[in-house]
């Protein structure tokens, strides 16, 4: 792709670590495995064969490292464990187990790398491998970028087979019967005569011996889990109720806190007067802590009431804007070469092209939006003894231990962390505001634990947005093709922001997600240009899920289907001519046979297609509307995407159907908005997602043609908005080129 292949500083730099650390350590200190984090609590009897499996004779424990927060990732890794390890499904246990270097992610930090996903080029795959060495010297321990699956997808399988072949191998030293005479079958060991040795009776055994290292993983024919819907392990208690969160935690001599800090993310207090709220029923402190208070109580409830008793007055010293416009006129000032981040790719010769035809120009807007889980931000906190506990649920635990040692000014081996089940997160349990203020509230109140509850509002105040964004788009058409694409998107850095709040420098070099999901359109343009521009920093901004995608995509997909327009071309087949992956032109093949493309539609129904690439998986989504007399209508939704294997098939079609509706949702209602420095949503009703009675029927179908194996949690996101549009301007003629939608467009 011409520039796009450039090599970015950062890449460079990190890179350059890591081969430093080579000759310094040697290669062997790359390929050398972590510590097993199970060899220091185990039982009399108890065995592990590696950082993921632990066998008594009590029963069998399955360590799922990677978080859930809704996503289903310790049924998938379990999934994969016991498809070798030869287990029915549910004849074991699962833990989070505790954060240790062992549980490293290296294809999370393999998304830093300045390479289209597709990219198979000797420099592509070194410099993800050079990453990839980079986070296991670290031990960087991370759930997110739908890197749970691609990371899991080889090191449990084969965990799983080592499990099955010592406990084979005890088995052969308890009968003398040869391991080669030995099969394996839910759970147990099988002698020639079908006599079953349970894995749970060899435990003792298998404790005294070595773990079998050399194994061959199960081939594909074989499978009986992988590739099969099956319950997910929590289905039961997620659907009635019963599913134990982050915020369900109690134990003794619990004390319960809320807190308040500075709307203006940043700044601190002019002035504070607790007397109300010391005398408000069950309300024990009022407690300074960074940038706020925190109120301690004999229940949450009275600890939200003893909250509003306080008087408080905001240092009005906002670090960013106080005012909506100022903020877009923030981007709209990036677009110079003095903001510049890079040129990510750049064919043909856009000058001198669009200087040969009659251009056409947009514009297009994506606003902050909030994260909004169901389950608010929680923590409980225990400081005693030198040391911490920590109770909630997070994406990043390693991290977590990190902060809250700094917090309280002990090491990080000292801050034990119990991650949990979380209710939901899109990128917001990346973050640590809540662990390190529990952290700050229990070491005022040493020995007590201190669980801590946001209220809904102080979650909006507090989350740290997505990043708003602009972009401009010049083309040119001619024959009924598109011939010249010039796309220049706008928006803060997230990595920057993330980095800022965790006390690091700056990472050096072009931040990938700024233009991710729009530079890698996999279309042959023959003049195509894609720059990303940095807008300095504004609001503090996170990571929402997609990140990057989840607004560059809109922006391209929406000035491709204009320019497709303007040329008097069909969307689907201007896009078909166009794509150049295999992969690519399979889900936009597919989903137009899905949804009949090209078929005829009543009047006032309109069909719009959209087609975004991130986190290397390709989806395309088709999207039906009915202009009725009271708004648009959603109809319904078609979607196909590649990811290579699908794990569960089950969880895969939940998991698409899950980010289209979220994608639609914030497209259609979602904002936040600045007004004096302050966010003007601070509830649900205000940043309302997609309601029941609006969501359409979806009709998935998952292609299986990539051979890498990708995660499916973000990819759907991005094409939600651009193909909802899309359809919307095919009903009524009106093209929408800012969200959320409804500034224009009214639903039903």
């Amino acid at each position: 792709m011409g520039k796009a292949r450039t090599f970015a500083r950062r890449t460079f730099l990190i890179g350059s670590s890591a081969i430093a650390g080579g000759v310094a350590f040697g290669i062997y200190a790359t390929r050398k495995p972590h510590k097993n984090p199970l060899l220091g609590s185990l039982a009399d009897g108890e065995a592990t064969f590696n950082p993921w499996v632990k066998i008594s004779e009590s029963g069998i424990t399955l360590i799922t490292p990677h978080a859930d927060i809704g996503q289903g990732a310790i049924s998938m890794q379990a999934l994969l464990l016991a498809e070798e390890m030869d287990l029915s499904w549910g004849q074991f246990t699962t833990s989070y187990g505790e954060p240790a270097p062992a549980y490293y992610n290296t294809v999370l930090a393999g998304e830093l790398a300045p390479f289209d996903s597709h990219d198979t080029s000797t420099t592509a795959r070194l410099t993800r491998e050079t990453l990839g060495a980079v986070a296991k010297l670290a031990g960087i321990q991370g759930t997110g970028g739908s890197s749970s699956v691609p990371d899991s997808f080889g090191k449990l399988r084969r965990a799983g087979a080592i499990a099955r072949e010592t406990l084979k191998l005890a088995a052969a030293q308890e009968t003398g019967i040869p391991v080669t005479q030995l099969q394996t079958e839910n759970g147990a060991v099988v002698l020639p005569d079908g006599t079953r040795r349970s894995y749970t009776s060899l435990a003792r055994t298998a404790a005294t011996i070595d773990p079998v290292t050399e194994v061959s993983l199960r081939d594909a024919s074989t499978w009986r889990l992988i590739g099969q819907r099956q319950q997910r392990l929590d289905i039961v208690a997620r659907s009635t109720g019963t599913e134990h969160y982050g915020i369900d935690i109690a134990m003794e001599g619990m004390r319960y806190a809320a807190v308040s800090v500075n709307p203006r993310q940043g700044a601190g207090i002019a002035s504070i007067d607790s007397t109300r709220a010391q005398q408000s029923p069950g309300v024990s402190e009022v407690l300074a802590v960074t940038n706020g208070f925190a109120v301690i109580a004999d229940n949450t409830w009275n600890a939200f009431k003893g909250v509003k008793a306080v008087d408080v007055t905001w240092s009005e010293d906002t670090p960013y804007p106080d005012d909506q416009e100022d903020h877009w006129q923030a981007v709209d000032d990036a677009f110079d070469d003095a903001f510049l981040d890079k040129e990510w790719r750049h064919d043909g010769d856009v000058p001198t092209a669009l200087e040969s035809g009659d251009a056409i120009e947009r514009e297009y807007r994506a606003p902050y939006v909030a994260h909004q889980p169901l389950e608010p931000l929680n923590a409980v906190a225990r400081v005693a003894d030198g040391g911490v506990e920590i109770w909630c649920a997070h994406q990043l635990p390693r991290f977590v231990q990190q902060q809250v040692a700094k917090t309280v000014g002990c090491d990080a081996d000292d801050v034990i962390f119990h991650n949990q089940n979380g209710g939901g997160s899109f990128g917001h349990r990346l973050e640590f505001n809540n662990v390190t203020l529990a952290a700050e509230i229990a070491a005022q109140l040493p020995g007590t634990p201190i669980k801590l509850t946001y209220t809904r509002e102080e979650d909006f105040a507090q989350d740290f947005v997505r990043q708003i964004g602009m972009s401009r788009g010049r083309g040119v058409v001619r024959d009924g093709k598109i011939e010249v694409l010039d796309i220049d998107i706008a928006t803060p850095s997230v990595s920057a922001s993330q980095t800022e709040r965790l006390g690091q420098p700056p990472a050096p070099g072009a931040d990938p997600q700024i233009a991710a999901g729009a530079w890698n359109l996999p279309y042959a343009v023959a003049h195509f240009r894609m720059r990303a521009y940095r807008v300095p920093e504004l609001a503090p901004v996170s990571s929402w899920r997609s990140v990057g995608a989840s607004t560059a995509g809109f922006f391209a997909d929406t000035f491709v289907d204009e320019m497709i327009h303007a040329a008097g071309a069909d969307p689907m087949e201007e896009r078909l001519r166009l794509v150049s992956r295999p992969e690519s032109r399979a889900v936009l093949e597919a989903v137009a046979a899905m949804s009949n493309w090209g078929s005829p539609l009543a009047e006032n129904r309109g069909r719009g297609v959209a087609f975004v690439d991130s986190f290397g998986v390709p989806v395309a989504e088709v999207i039906e509307v009915t202009q009725t007399p009271a708004g648009i209508r959603i109809d319904k939704v078609y979607v196909a995407a590649d990811v290579g294997k699908i794990i569960d098939p089950e969880n895969f079609d939940n998991q698409v159907k899950g980010g289209v509706v979220w994608g639609l949702g914030h497209a259609m209602n979602c904002e936040i908005t600045f007004s004096d420095g302050l966010k003007q949503q601070s509830n649900f009703h205000q940043h309302s997602a997609m309601r029941i009675h609006q969501c359409p029927e979806i009709e998935v179908r998952g292609l299986e043609l990539a051979n890498k194996i990708r995660g499916i949690g973000e990819p759907p996101v991005p094409p939600a908005a651009p193909a909802l549009g899309n359809a919307i301007f095919a009903a009524t003629g009106t093209r929408l080129r800012e969200m959320p939608f409804n500034k224009t467009i009214q639903f039903v």
